[in-house]
């Protein structure tokens, strides 16, 4: 447990160093802001842009709040994976390519903690960059359109966290295994590509970590189906496991390669 506080203190200097701990909450909030806020004014926006037939109406101020969150989350999904993925792909593999990881393999430390450092970093700003994202675009929604329900937005930001968990562990643990480029390349198909797939193609299949973000929307409207819902979490749960796993045994191997 020392160890793993020591490198995850060294970790949070190093974000902080990079900035971020800054830049990815602002680009998080920035999206969760820009749906709610664009919709509203949209019909201003084209007006004021010209060439609009006499009496056009857009139907954009029949949108519902519950609509609007449901919009949002969509948009805001199809990029936080990338951001997360592109921020992140490089955690362990690039400390194996600058020998700066050779400092650390020499001393008698435990490899499970030092992946688990490098993971609870990017987990910690990652999470808390989605919620103040989600929590912005609740903000506005509510007071550019009308209130929704306290506890489905908790109960959206708790399914779509589970969601991140998954896509910091697949980018830590591929950075881990592989080269930074073969890392980032690997958690943007398993994440971002096989997500559009799910979209175009996902209703042959009811269970999988990829539908965490559509099970998360629905809580705006109604509830999930209890028993996908429940079987996609578990699956993912145990995915997250075996990942980490496979990150701790891949860290180990990959110290053969490190020339001190």
């Amino acid at each position: 447990m020392m160890q793993w506080r020591v490198l995850l203190q060294k970790e949070w200097r190093d974000h902080v160093r990079s900035l971020k701990i800054l830049w990815i909450p602002l680009v998080f909030v920035l999206y969760g802001v820009m749906q709610p806020v664009t919709l509203f004014y949209m019909e201003d926006i084209m007006k004021s842009v010209g060439n609009m037939p006499e009496g056009f109406d857009m139907g954009i101020t029949d949108v519902t709040s519950v609509e609007v969150m449901a919009s949002t989350v969509g948009q805001f999904h199809l990029i936080v994976s990338l951001i997360i993925v592109l921020s992140f792909m490089g955690i362990i593999s690039k400390e194996r390519k600058n020998r700066t990881a050779a400092l650390l393999y020499v001393r008698p430390i435990s490899f499970s903690s030092y992946y688990f450092s490098k993971w609870s970093g990017a987990t910690i700003v990652a999470l808390v960059s989605t919620i103040i994202g989600l929590l912005a675009s609740y903000y506005y929604t509510v007071i550019l359109y009308n209130e929704v329900d306290a506890w489905r937005i908790a109960a959206l930001i708790g399914t779509y966290s589970l969601w991140i968990l998954f896509v910091v562990t697949v980018t830590v643990t591929a950075s881990a295994l592989f080269s930074t480029g073969v890392a980032g390349t690997l958690a943007i198909l398993l994440t971002y590509f096989l997500q559009l797939i799910d979209s175009i193609i996902g209703q042959f299949w009811t269970v999988s970590p990829w539908k965490l973000g559509t099970y998360a929307v629905t809580w705006l409207g109604s509830k999930p189906d209890s028993r996908d819902f429940w079987l996609s979490v578990v699956v993912t749960v145990i995915a997250i496991i075996v990942l980490m796993f496979v990150g701790v045994l891949g860290a180990r191997k990959n110290m053969e390669n490190i020339k001190i």
